[in-house]
């Protein structure tokens, strides 16, 4: 998908999610200290750094890490922070990073900035030149089940085979993937 296109969504998104985002907002700032939105340092195209935001799930005194490399990530969730991520409600605020263009609807996910292992491995297999998405092909096949070394390998196949009809198959499979809630560890 074009950027005009990824505008287009994430406008129409704005819309259509106004009323979930204020009720979000308003519940994560009412069940946990601290604010509502958190801003990720993370990895974009060729590897420059963004400020992703997020709906916090996590406490405030939770480490600056990706959450499979916790020994309990669920201790550090907030009282609805399991909620927002199984429904995929803590990923709203990202259609900002659309909207701004360092996020497409669909691409790998961006990696955090101290994920030295998917970043050098991406940069080897070239999928570092690809805008970061909201969703993508290693989203819709095993999100964070999938070791590292698959997930990019996912990201390769997105790399090599990405078109128009491509990105709308992804976009429908992560409706249903969300749906179910399907491959959220945490």
């Amino acid at each position: 998908m074009g950027r005009v296109l990824n505008v287009i969504l994430a406008l129409t998104g704005c819309v259509l999610f106004a009323i979930p985002f204020l009720v979000v907002y308003l519940s994560v700032r009412l069940t946990s200290d601290g604010l509502a939105i958190h801003w990720s340092k993370r990895v974009g195209r060729d590897n420059k750094h963004f400020m992703m935001p997020k709906f916090r799930t996590m406490r405030l005194d939770t480490p600056d890490v990706a959450t499979h490399l916790m020994s309990d990530p669920d201790r550090y969730l907030t009282p609805i922070g399991g909620f927002l991520r199984k429904t995929s409600l803590d990923e709203l605020p990202q259609l900002w990073s659309v909207l701004k263009g360092d996020m497409a609807f669909v691409g790998p996910r961006p990696a955090l900035y101290n994920q030295d292992d998917l970043i050098a491995l991406r940069k080897e297999c070239g999928v570092d030149r690809l805008t970061p998405g909201i969703t993508g092909w290693a989203q819709v096949h095993g999100r964070d089940e999938a070791p590292i070394p698959k997930k990019v390998e996912m990201d390769r196949h997105y790399l090599e085979r990405r078109s128009f009809g491509m990105d709308i198959k992804i976009l429908w499979l992560t409706l249903f993937a969300v749906l179910r809630s399907k491959g959220v560890a945490h």
